[in-house]
């Protein structure tokens, strides 16, 4: 179990600078020294020596205010300032022999006396701020209940006035866009009116005009019917002109025909009519010429009876549309005068609502003249209830100054109560480390779909007390409650960030030149294997090695610019069936998989502590890209199988190895470190896995493993001179993890699954136990001579 000094609850952090106060006088009787620094206590000088600051915004404490919890404790009147703390956590111990055993031990005790009694008065200081934040929670209850009182009443006064400015602006909107509609009715009734009266006259003029057109067609059409009387007339005459002259010409064709009759019977009688030839000749000539100028006669009555056609025919045509226009112009001024009846008819009816208009104008006038000065009373009682608003809003910022001011303070004793709990927390991993004590980190997973709900209620609870928040876990059983207390638990709503967190800086360790072990333990289906490698295909939910190895290699390129320069091999295998196989092999035996033993691989330790797997698969590696890739390889060739408690259980432990050897070209120094990340199998009960087969082999082989590893943790923790660690492949390969200096860190992963709750009591216990076991002082490899002859990877 972890021991009670690691019962403090982490605060959160807060960026604040601290600020200082003098330390409480104490009786000089009761000083004590912490190596070769003083206490803080009453000096010779009669002066107190600056501590930490108290929370009243830097304000000194009298004697009278020192933290109560003090009085009659071991560390009563002693205070520390982070000087103190400092030189405490710095101080290296003086070896004048180095084989004095005793001497070594009684100085570790001692220092670890003082480091205890540093940390007690850490706890009573933690327990005054603690009063003081209550406190100030309180006053700053106060001030907010107050302020929000004035908030309330100074929202309703606000509230009220607002509705009755918001009423009257609403009746005064509703005015002026009332009287500004009626003014634009008025405008748009005298626009129409002025419109009318301008179309009126329009009217009335064109119709003046069309009178004058009409009189202008009618004499018009008086005249073109005389000319054409005229020229009916002319007609006429002509007509009986042409008949005369056909007349004419009649005759004239009876007179030709006579006379060739009688030319006939001349020339019969020729010989008879000599003598009257000369005669006739001349008579026929001037017939023959009177019948040409006849014919031509003929032909000119004809032309010109012609021209007369044609003119009869175009005074026909100007009659017509003459005649035309008449009606045209006699339609139109009946339409003219019936709109001239109807635009008068309106123009009465506008008349009467413009005057109308005229009234309702005046009379709403008046009414906006009441409505403004009512406004302006609204107006001078809103300036009133604005100076009170401004009065009470002056009020509300003093409170709100108040409050700040307590926030402040609140906050400066967060920031002490936070700086309080990491000095607690170092001088708690001070105290790991020179015990050797192994890590232990518990993390719960979430319900899933499948998992049964327990008619008793939740069977995991976390309690809430400030010496166990965060460390502490109560599983429930049989209505009987079981308490654990471990470094830190993880509930179930932690990301994968924010468990990498807590062991980033173990993972730094490893650059540092440490052996550094992080290793999964739990039951089947608890999340060893998520919290480990994370869920492919989804990056905000890698695992803690696709994490650490991209912290190392982000950590390696940064160093570059210290003169560091890093080489890093990886090797990674599993333990099957108690055997051996190499992850990264590129010609593993198909016999292995066909239950034929294949390669058989040997481990061994040398005298430095480091363990070597012989022919095992190691690979230089440059980035964290490459690693990854071979992650995906070794994932690929694991065993894996379905068991009735996870779709796909691993039937193996997981071993991942990085061996990380860096000089400085600087200084010539040179550190070799391991980590070495493991994801166990999980243990399993029979009835409820149903496994059979090779399932039942690969439960019995992971059970009698997981056995070992307890008894060798039962083993450790009663310190017994034999330790089994050769009773399984798993515990010998990690002998350098569990019992030699090797900085190591277990993860229990536990199922909230009612039906899993045995099974999670004895991963508890297990836990525990191993929380409990000492394993040495991790030890840095520094030496110049680090680097082993053969290069494949270590363990240890």
């Amino acid at each position: 179990m972890a021991s009670e000094n690691q019962n403090k609850r982490p605060f959160p952090h807060n960026n604040n600078n601290p600020t200082t106060r003098a330390s409480p006088t104490c009786p000089s009787s009761t000083k004590k020294c912490i190596g070769d620094e003083k206490m803080v206590g009453t000096a010779n000088n009669g002066r107190f020596r600056q501590a930490f600051s108290v929370v009243n915004g830097g304000q000194d404490l009298g004697p009278n205010s020192a933290p109560a919890s003090n009085a009659g404790s071991e560390c009563g009147g002693i205070e520390f300032t982070r000087e103190d703390v400092e030189a405490l956590l710095n101080e290296k111990p003086k070896r004048k022999d180095r084989f004095n055993l005793k001497e070594r031990c009684d100085n570790m005790v001692e220092y670890i006396k003082r480091l205890k009694l540093c940390i007690k008065w850490f706890q009573e200081l933690e327990g005054s701020y603690l009063l003081e934040q209550e406190k100030l929670q309180n006053t700053l209850d106060s001030a907010e209940q107050k302020c929000n009182e004035i908030e309330v009443l100074m929202k309703n006064k606000e509230e009220e006035l607002n509705s009755i400015i918001m009423e009257l602006r609403r009746n005064y909107t509703s005015l002026q866009e009332k009287f500004t509609k009626e003014e634009s009715d008025k405008l748009a009734a005298m626009d129409c009116l002025a419109r009318e009266k301008e179309a009126r006259l329009n009217i009335e003029r064109s119709q003046a005009s069309l009178s004058e057109e009409l009189a202008r067609a009618q004499r018009d059409l008086l005249s073109a019917n005389q000319k054409i009387s005229s020229l009916n007339d002319m007609y006429k005459r002509l007509q009986e002109y042409n008949t005369s002259l056909q007349q004419y010409n009649g005759k004239l064709h009876t007179d030709l025909s006579t006379v060739e009759d009688e030319l006939k019977r001349i020339e019969k009688d020729k010989a008879t009519m000599v003598e009257n030839l000369s005669m006739l000749r001349g008579q026929l000539t001037m017939s023959r010429a009177s019948q040409d100028e006849a014919i031509k006669q003929k032909d000119a009555l004809v032309n010109e009876a012609a021209c007369l056609r044609a003119e009869l025919h175009q005074v026909r045509d100007d009659r017509d549309r003459l005649q035309s226009q008449a009606q045209a112009l006699t339609t139109d001024m009946v339409k003219y005068k019936e709109s001239s009846e109807k635009y008068s008819a309106e123009l009465d009816i506008l008349t009467t609502r413009t005057s109308e208009l005229e009234a309702t104008c005046s009379s709403q006038s008046n009414q906006l003249k009441i409505l403004q000065t009512q406004l302006a009373t609204a107006e001078e009682k809103l300036q009133l209830s604005d100076s009170s608003a401004l009065e009470t809003r002056t009020e509300y910022e003093g409170q709100k100054k108040l409050i700040n001011e307590l926030q402040t303070r609140l906050a400066d004793a967060e920031f002490k109560l936070v700086e309080g709990e990491m000095l607690r927390k170092k001088l708690h991993n001070t105290i790991l480390e020179l015990k050797g004590n192994i890590r232990v980190f518990c993390r719960v997973r979430p319900l899933l779909p499948d998992d049964g709900i327990s008619t008793e209620g939740k069977v995991i609870t976390y309690p809430t007390s400030t010496e166990v928040l965060g460390r502490g876990i109560d599983v429930g059983q049989n209505g009987q409650k079981h308490s654990f207390t471990f470094d830190q638990v993880f509930m179930p709503d932690a990301t994968q960030d924010d468990v990498f967190v807590e062991i980033s800086q173990l993972v730094q360790s490893a650059l540092d030149g440490y052996k550094v072990c992080i290793f999964a333990y739990g039951q089947t289906g608890s999340g060893k294997t998520y919290t480990m490698m994370g869920r492919p295909g989804h990056p905000e939910q890698k695992g803690l090695i696709p994490r650490s190895l991209e912290q190392i290699f982000q950590t390696r390129q940064a160093l570059k610019a210290q003169g560091w320069r890093y080489e890093m091999q990886v090797s990674m295998l599993e333990i099957y069936n108690e055997t051996i196989r190499d992850l990264l092999s590129t010609n593993r035996s198909s016999s292995t998989d066909n239950g034929v033993a294949g390669k058989q691989y040997a481990i061994k330790h040398d005298g430095n502590g480091n363990t070597h797997v012989s022919d095992l698969t190691i690979l230089d590696v440059r980035s964290a890209k490459e690693v990854s890739f071979l992650l995906d390889q070794a994932e690929q060739s694991r065993s894996v199988g379905k068991t009735q408690m996870n779709e796909q259980s691993s039937r193996s432990h997981f071993v991942f190895t990085l061996r990380i050897f860096g000089i400085n070209e600087s200084t010539e120094q040179q550190v070799q470190g391991v980590l070495n990340l493991i994801d166990l199998a999980g243990s399993e009960r029979l009835s409820k896995s149903g496994s059979t087969g090779d399932r039942l082999k690969e439960t019995q082989a992971i059970n009698k493993s997981l056995s070992s590893l307890s008894d060798v943790i039962f083993a450790l923790a009663k310190k017994e001179d034999h330790i089994p660690f050769r009773n399984s492949k798993l515990t010998y390969l990690l002998q350098p993890c569990l019992g030699g200096d090797s900085k190591t860190l277990m993860f229990v992963n536990i199922s909230p699954d009612p039906s899993s709750v045995g099974e999670s009591l004895c991963s508890l216990r297990f836990a525990a136990r191993v929380n409990a076991c000492e394993i040495g002082i991790p030890r840095r490899q520094t030496n110049n001579n680090v680097r082993p002859s053969d290069s494949r990877l270590s363990y240890g």
